[in-house]
C-alpha cells in the first residue's frame, strides 16, 4: 500500500482544495482552520521520526506522578515488568523488583541503579508462599509501606488447543498465572488498605480476548485475569483502591520470540495487526503508570488493551 507523507506544502494543498469551490462565508473560516493545522502537522512529522514515542517520554520527562509511592513488581527484571519496573521509579515511585532468580533480580537492580532510579530487588518466586511473604514484609522493612501492586508473572510451558492440554500442565499455567495473582493481591491487601488510593495491576493479554490457537490454556488463564480484575475492582472501589488489567499485544519480548524470530511467523504476526508492527515493552510500561497514577483516579475494573488494533472483545 502507497503512503503519501503529509507536510507543510501538501496540508496547503489540502487546504486549497477543501476551500476551492465552497461557499465564499466558508472560506474564512476553512483558512482559520488551516493556520491550525500547520502546527499540528508539524508535531506529527516530529512523532513521526521517532514512532515508539513513549520511550522518548521516559527518557525526558519530568512529570513525577507516582513521587513517594512504593511499588512492588513480580517478573520484572526483564521483558514488560521490567519496562513497568522503570517506568513506575522513573515517575518517582521507590520500586521493588523481583524474579524467580537472584542472579536476575541483581542484574537488573544494577542496571536502574546507575539510572539513578531508587529500586531494590527480592528474589520471588509467585507460585511459593515463603517467597511472596518474604516479598511483602522485605518491602514493608525497606519503605515502609506499599501503594501498588502489579503482577506480572507469567508461564507456558507447552503449546496446543486447549482440550489437548495435559492436566499437569494446565495446573502449572493456572497456578502462576491466576492463583498466584489472586495469592498476591489477597496478600497485599492489609498493606495497601493502609493507604490512601492504592492500585493493583494485573497483566493479561490480548490473548484473554481472542484465544491464540496454539496457547489454549495460557489463552483461557488470561481471560480468567480479566474476570479477577472486575470482582475485585468491585470488591474494593467503596475502599478507594482500584483495580485495573492490562491486555498487551504481540509485544517484542524474549517471552514472545517464537513468534516473529522467522521472517515468515513476522509476516502471519503483522498480518493480524492492524497497525503492522509489533508492540514495544516502553508501551506497555506507560500504560500501567498512567493507570496507578492519579490521571486515572475514577477508573478501576477495566481491561485496558494495547495491541496494535488486534481484536479484543469477548
Amino acid at each position: 500500500m502507497k503512503t503519501t507523507a503529509i507536510n507543510a506544502t501538501t496540508s496547503l494543498i489540502l487546504a486549497f482544495k477543501l476551500c476551492k469551490g465552497v461557499a465564499p462565508l466558508t472560506q474564512p473560516i476553512l483558512a482559520n482552520h488551516y493556520k491550525k493545522f500547520v502546527p499540528i502537522v508539524g508535531i506529527n512529522q516530529s512523532i513521526s521520526k521517532n514512532r515508539y514515542c513513549s520511550n522518548t517520554f521516559a527518557a525526558n520527562s519530568s512529570m513525577k506522578r507516582l513521587e513517594g509511592k512504593v511499588a512492588v513488581v513480580t517478573a520484572s527484571t526483564d521483558g514488560i515488568g521490567f519496562a513497568i519496573a522503570k517506568r513506575l521509579a522513573q515517575e518517582g515511585a521507590n520500586v521493588v523488583i523481583s524474579s524467580r532468580k537472584q542472579n536476575n533480580v541483581d542484574r537488573a537492580v544494577e542496571e536502574l541503579c546507575k539510572l539513578q532510579l531508587n529500586v531494590v530487588g527480592l528474589k520471588c518466586h509467585v507460585g511459593d508462599a515463603k517467597d511472596r511473604k518474604e516479598l511483602f514484609e522485605g518491602t514493608i522493612r525497606k519503605y515502609g509501606k506499599l501503594n501498588i501492586l502489579v503482577s506480572n508473572a507469567a508461564t507456558n510451558p507447552a503449546i496446543g488447543g486447549v482440550l489437548d492440554c495435559d492436566e499437569r500442565v494446565w495446573d502449572k499455567i493456572f497456578d502462576v498465572n491466576v492463583k498466584s495473582s489472586y495469592l498476591l493481591a489477597k496478600e497485599a491487601l492489609p498493606w495497601l488498605r493502609n493507604e490512601k488510593n492504592s492500585n493493583i495491576v494485573f497483566v493479561s493479554s490480548i490473548a484473554g480476548y481472542d484465544a491464540f490457537e496454539l496457547l489454549g490454556a495460557y489463552s483461557v488463564s488470561k481471560t480468567a485475569l480479566i474476570g479477577l480484575t472486575k470482582a475485585a475492582a468491585k470488591d474494593l472501589a467503596s475502599e478507594g483502591i482500584r483495580v485495573n488489567c492490562l491486555a498487551p499485544g504481540i509485544i517484542k519480548t524474549k517471552f514472545s520470540k517464537s513468534l516473529y524470530e522467522s521472517e515468515t511467523a513476522e509476516e502471519m504476526v503483522l498480518a493480524r495487526i492492524p497497525m503492522r508492527r509489533l508492540g514495544m515493552t516502553e508501551e506497555m510500561a506507560g500504560i500501567v503508570a498512567f493507570l496507578v497514577s492519579d490521571d486515572a483516579s475514577y477508573i478501576t475494573g477495566e481491561s485496558i488493551v494495547a495491541a496494535g488494533g488486534m481484536c479484543a472483545r469477548l
